[in-house]
């Protein structure tokens, strides 16, 4: 079997030494202060030679007044290269993390919708969150320990050396036998560490779905089994946090018991030296400094050496988002759509999320302008079929056109700009009124913000507000009822002005007042656009262009609504449901 290095660099690793050396001046700053710093440490452990030799035992008042100065002096830059070495050494370390949150962010936010099917939203955030400070942590504060503590471990060895070379062979003696117990427990916090950070992810997960659903969790008086579902999350977290707090526990001991070995072996043998003359009590003493202070930054080493396996751990979490590969790739040469009025078209087209296909030999085309309506009971595949005219999906076969163009050769920015979503469930942020109907389209002056509220029937109950156009309206607009939202997002999508539109059910959430109002807004909003309508109730499509009848993912029937009715197949029969629920046999 073969053994594991201790440090697997991977190219994830070296884009980390990548960020460090983006702030070489800084770096060089703090390695000069640490170098410094390393040096008045040395200079400490030799003074006690003179202190003891001269004031001590020779009684020199000379050195009495001159050394305590030098102290002072020693300790004074001591301060500022601590100081130094910490500040540059954050600052790398702070940089490093905005560029690590920029570059995950960024990537999360270019997956594919699916992949936020997979992924839990809470364990995303604690990635963003949680693993990168600890990824940070390992930057700022175990690479700078690191480093500082190798120059003083170099600075103090020269001091001992210099002063009894035979004892400080005797000193470094156990050096390498504590430093295989540190490498394996190291490996092991990595493990650990890992397992919980994936605990914590889980947890985030737990809390943001909870919090979300909270009005839910309270109808149905589930409040103690929640409680219970969290104390079970915290008890796993705890567990692995104390195997962690284990193997930290145990690298310190094994250095010092090492240590103390050493210091032992060095008093019996120093002691030896002084008693027979060979040796002044200045010289052992300077050297049992050096070695104590010698051993406190070995002795730290283990520390660290956990410490950067929990960094390489969340390293590992953060770069695995960050390398994933997007189901969702732009062409080589890609085309940009024009905008202005567009014609799309399906060309036997298949689709499937897993195994099953849930789009199957769809052949559609819509016309510039034209109102089209898709209907169905759920499941028949009308969110799926129109979630791939933006490319939130790939088609599994066959192609999806715009003017003649297979909309995987054009660029996807491009795309999406042609195209607007209003869907059944408002989603807005924790931002004004103006904000959010602004959003997709910064550029667009007050009076368009304006008209578009108007437009969307929107205007008179946002000038109602406290603030008008600039009210907060909560996180997900929880301080708007469901028609108010409704019509800020149809405003929203009056604002981009897009050629292609995309109604997802956009009434079906709403009570019959609130339905009339928005539907009323959704007629503005449709003027002139390709429009892709799905629709929950019926009364809503009748007047479209064309009405497609979807059944398990299939086209089974095309037309308006009166020769659809008229058919009387299953666009008659979802009619004679909803309108004569119970009524009998068709």
């Amino acid at each position: 079997m073969t053994k594991k290095p201790l440090f697997n660099f991977k190219h994830r690793h070296k884009t980390i030494i990548g960020l460090i050396r983006k702030n070489q001046v800084r770096l060089i700053s703090a390695v000069l202060c640490m170098i410094a710093g390393a040096g008045t440490t040395a200079a400490l452990a030799y003074l006690v030679k003179p202190v003891i030799d001269r004031i001590f035992v020779e009684k020199d008042a000379r050195m009495l007044a001159f050394i305590p100065v030098v102290v002072i002096i020693v300790a004074l830059i001591k301060s500022f290269t601590t100081y130094g070495q910490t500040y540059y050494m954050d600052y790398v370390g702070q940089g490093i993390i905005r560029e690590l949150r920029n570059m995950l962010y960024n990537r999360i936010q270019d997956m594919p919708i699916s992949f936020f099917h997979r992924e839990k939203t809470g364990a995303l955030i604690s990635r963003v969150v949680n693993d990168v400070m600890i990824i940070k942590n390992m930057v700022s504060s175990s690479v700078t320990s690191s480093l500082k503590d190798v120059f003083t471990v170099i600075g103090l060895t020269g001091v001992i050396f210099y002063q009894d070379w035979k004892m400080a062979l005797v000193a470094f003696f156990v050096i390498p036998l504590a430093f295989y117990p540190i490498i394996k427990i190291g490996r092991r916090v990595r493990k650990v560490s890992t397992r919980r950070q994936e605990s914590m992810g889980n947890m985030s997960s737990f809390l943001h779905e909870t919090f979300a659903g909270n009005k839910i969790v309270k109808a149905f008086g589930m409040e103690d089994f929640e409680k219970g579902r969290f104390f079970n999350k915290t008890l796993e977290l705890f567990k692995i946090e104390m195997k962690e707090v284990r193997a930290h526990a145990l690298s310190s001991p094994i250095m010092e018991f090492l240590g103390y070995i050493a210091i032992s072996i060095i008093i019996y043998y120093g002691g030896s030296r002084v008693i027979n003359g060979d040796s002044t009590p200045g010289t052992f003493f300077s050297f049992i400094a050096g070695v104590t202070m010698l051993y406190s930054p070995l002795k730290h080493f283990s520390k660290i050496n956990n410490a950067i396996q929990q960094g390489l751990a969340a390293v590992d979490r953060v770069f695995d988002i960050i390398e994933k590969d997007t189901d969702i790739r732009e062409a080589e040469n890609p085309v940009s759509l024009i905008t202005g009025p567009h014609r799309v078209e399906f060309k036997e087209v298949f689709f499937k999320y897993e195994e099953e296909f849930v789009l199957k030999n769809i052949n559609l085309a819509v016309n510039p302008g034209e109102v089209l309506a898709l209907v169905g009971m759920s499941g028949g595949g009308k969110t799926t079929l129109v979630n791939l005219i933006p490319r939130f999906y790939d088609v599994s076969s066959g192609v999806i056109e715009i003017d003649g163009l297979d909309i995987r050769n054009v660029s996807i920015s491009s795309l999406r700009r042609q195209i607007a979503i209003v869907t059944q469930e408002p989603i807005l942020f924790n931002d004004t009124v103006r904000n959010n109907i602004a959003y997709g389209n910064a550029a667009a002056t007050d009076m368009e913000i304006e008209n578009a509220a108007k437009s969307a029937y929107a205007y008179d109950f946002i000038k109602n507000f406290p603030h008008g156009f600039e009210t907060n309206i909560g996180e997900l607009g929880a301080r708007l009822s469901g028609g108010e939202k409704q019509r800020i997002c149809v405003a929203r999508a009056l604002l981009k002005d897009a050629p292609i539109l995309i109604l997802d059910e956009a009434t079906s959430a709403l009570d019959s007042e609130a339905e009339q109002l928005v539907q009323k807004a959704l007629e503005n909003l449709m003027q002139g656009r390709t429009t892709f309508v799905i629709a929950h109730r019926l009364s809503t499509i009748i007047n479209a262009d064309r009405i497609v009848m979807m059944v398990n993912g299939r086209i089974v029937e095309t037309g308006m609504h009166q020769e659809l009715m008229t058919l009387k197949g299953e666009y008659f029969k979802l009619h004679h449901l909803q309108y004569n629920p119970g009524g009998g046999d068709v």
